[in-house]
């Protein structure tokens, strides 16, 4: 089959490889759609040491069933599907309570690091297992479909933030999944929700998304404008969705006391805290990670229009294109957002 593979960092090359089998409890799928995540981007140059060559990267995927092992049950050779780019043993403490993202055991698809290596789908073909696997819609296209492990990480982000309706929000970040989570706070009832970027071009995206008010402005400034906005009591919840030291400084810096920080972005791999903030405030920093059952709810969403994610699609390219997306991607090209790749579509037709 043909497949996309980092064979070191910074240079990926469609070649053909061995064709996965499906394993008894799993499905093997014709990949009919793969996003390339900001994860993604950020382990082709070996900036976050998961993506450790060589390596087929790609887990925002949908296709259909091409062969199914032994053990599957629920599905059907033929049948229009996605899955969870998480996979999870189904029997530690975590999965038993439906915290299948915190799995003793878990692993993601399409990502290699010191403890294990799982070959993702930018690919003609990828098996999962059954258990993370959904079958789509009729009236959700392939292409929205790989859009779904974004939705729900942005689902999940909203839900450990436990909004009661009313509040008062801020996204930091208008990439894919701050615009998601601008989307995923409106539907859990936010009164107000902004959003903040240094990107004019994605600010207006998220105002055609539903953002109250937008604001290219970071750090001090931007302070200034939220408790400009919030009469100085600062913000109910910061959703803070870049990673790095100085923007969640500065939601920590724009939230209420007793408020909420929730840690989506995930760049930085260690920062520094400013405690006695923290502390003396009462704020509470909510870490976030992946999703734990939101795939159908993300669907529910997208198939209603709640949440919508074709405005998010810069393109749908042949797997053949994908590393000359890949470097557009990481020269942070303007105007780019989501980039799906489709191994079914003949080299340079692009849509």
């Amino acid at each position: 089959m043909q497949a996309m593979l980092l064979s070191e960092y910074s240079s990926l090359d469609v070649q053909d490889l061995p064709q996965p089998v499906a394993g008894r409890d799993e499905l093997l799928i014709q990949v009919a759609a793969c996003g390339i995540c900001g994860s993604d981007v950020h382990g082709y140059d070996g900036s976050t040491g998961r993506r450790i060559p060589p390596i087929v990267m790609g887990h925002e995927a949908a296709g259909t069933v091409a062969a199914v092992g032994g053990d599957v049950k629920g599905f059907a050779v033929g049948d229009r599907v996605t899955f969870d780019s998480t996979i999870f043993c189904g029997e530690c403490e975590f999965c038993k309570k439906g915290e299948v993202n915190l799995c003793n055991d878990r692993q993601v698809i399409g990502v290699s690091c010191g403890e294990y290596r799982r070959y993702g789908a930018f690919a003609e073909f990828v098996a999962v297992p059954e258990r993370v696997a959904y079958k789509l819609p009729d009236e959700l296209g392939f292409a929205e479909a790989a859009m779904l492990e974004a939705v729900s990480v942005a689902l999940h982000g909203v839900a450990v933030s436990e909004l009661k309706g009313g509040e008062t929000v801020l996204v930091i970040g208008a990439g894919m999944i701050g615009l998601l989570l601008l989307q995923a706070a409106r539907v859990a009832g936010a009164a107000r929700v902004f959003v903040s970027d240094v990107d004019a071009t994605r600010l207006k995206l998220a105002k055609g998304l539903g953002a109250d008010e937008t604001f290219l402005a970071t750090g001090g400034e931007l302070v200034g404008e939220m408790m400009s906005v919030t009469g100085g009591r600062g913000l109910d919840i910061v959703l803070e969705a870049v990673g790095r030291e100085e923007t969640i400084a500065t939601g920590i810096d724009s939230v209420r006391k007793g408020g909420t920080v929730t840690l989506v972005g995930n760049i930085s791999p260690q920062i520094g805290l400013p405690l006695q903030k923290v502390v003396s405030r009462q704020i509470r920093l909510q870490g976030s990670c992946a999703s734990a059952g939101e795939y159908p709810l993300a669907m529910e969403l997208i198939a209603n229009g709640k949440i919508k994610v074709a405005p998010l699609i810069t393109a749908v390219a042949p797997l053949a294109d994908g590393p000359s997306w890949f470097e557009r991607l990481h020269a942070r090209e303007p105007n780019l957002m989501k980039v799906v790749l489709d191994p079914r579509r003949k080299a340079g037709v692009t849509q």
